[in-house]
C-alpha cells in the first residue's frame, strides 16, 4: 500500500453533488483527532461516540502512529456528525472547539519541529509576523502530510485560512458552518504563538452549507 493510497480511493458525492475520490489523513492525524476527543470526553465517551457513528471496529483501536494515508475523511466526518447527534449543535460545537485546542498542542509535539514551530526565535518576532508564520505552518502541515489542500491569504486587517477540501464536513449538509475542530486548532495556534492572546476567528464559508471552501477569517488585532 502506498502513502497516497491511490488504488484504494473510492468515488462518492460531495455536498454539491459532484463525484470525487475519497481523501485521507495520515494515521497519525487520525489518532491525534481521537486522542483529542478522548481528552475532552473520556475514553468511555469516545467509545460511545464511535458506536453511534457505526465505527465499532475503531473502539480501543485507534489508527497507528504513522504517516500512511489511511484515515479517511469520511470516517472523521461521520464521527463529527455523530457527536452533533449525541450532544446537539451547541454541545458538539463546544466539545470540538476544546478538542481542536487539545489537538493543536498534541500536533505541535509531533509536527512542530518539522516546520520550525518549536523555534524559540519565533516568539521574539513582531506579532503580525508571528501570526502569519503560525497560520502558514498549520496550513502546511495539512497540505504536506494529508489530502487536505490548505493555504493562508492575507488582506487588510485579516488573515484568511482556506481549507479547499475539509474532512469535518466531508459529504455533510448543514444549515450553519460546522468545522469547529478546525477553528479550535486555529485559535490555539494563535494563542500559543502570541503568548496567550485571543483573536476573533469566524468561519465565513463552509462546504457543508454549499460554499466552495471552508474559510476562516482571523482578525490581526487581538481581542484583549
Amino acid at each position: 500500500m502506498t502513502e497516497e493510497r491511490a488504488e484504494d480511493r473510492v468515488f462518492s458525492s460531495d455536498a454539491a453533488g459532484e463525484a470525487e475520490p475519497e481523501r485521507y489523513y495520515p494515521n497519525k492525524i487520525g489518532r491525534l483527532y481521537l486522542e483529542a476527543l478522548e481528552e475532552v470526553m473520556g475514553r468511555n465517551g469516545v467509545n460511545a461516540l464511535l458506536n453511534m457513528a457505526g465505527l465499532r471496529e475503531r473502539v480501543n483501536n485507534y489508527p497507528p502512529n504513522d504517516l500512511r494515508r489511511e484515515y479517511s475523511f469520511s470516517e472523521l466526518s461521520t464521527t463529527s456528525q455523530a457527536l452533533e447527534t449525541m450532544y446537539g449543535q451547541r454541545g458538539a460545537r463546544g466539545m470540538e472547539l476544546r478538542a481542536g485546542r487539545v489537538a493543536f498542542n498534541f500536533g505541535l509535539k509531533e509536527f512542530g519541529p518539522l516546520l520550525g514551530m518549536a523555534d524559540l526565535a519565533l516568539k521574539l518576532m513582531p506579532l503580525g509576523m508571528k501570526l502569519k508564520i503560525a497560520l502558514n505552518a498549520v496550513a502546511q502541515t495539512f497540505d504536506r502530510f494529508s489530502d487536505q489542500p490548505t493555504h493562508v491569504e492575507e488582506k487588510k486587517g485579516q488573515f484568511l485560512y482556506v481549507i479547499e477540501k475539509c474532512p469535518v464536513c466531508w459529504h455533510r449538509h448543514s444549515e450553519t458552518p460546522c468545522c469547529h475542530i478546525a477553528r479550535g486548532i486555529i485559535e490555539e495556534s494563535l494563542r500559543w504563538v502570541s503568548s496567550g492572546k485571543n483573536f476573533r476567528v469566524e468561519e465565513i464559508e463552509c462546504r457543508a452549507t454549499g460554499d466552495p471552501t471552508c474559510t476562516f477569517a482571523i482578525d490581526k488585532d487581538p481581542l484583549d
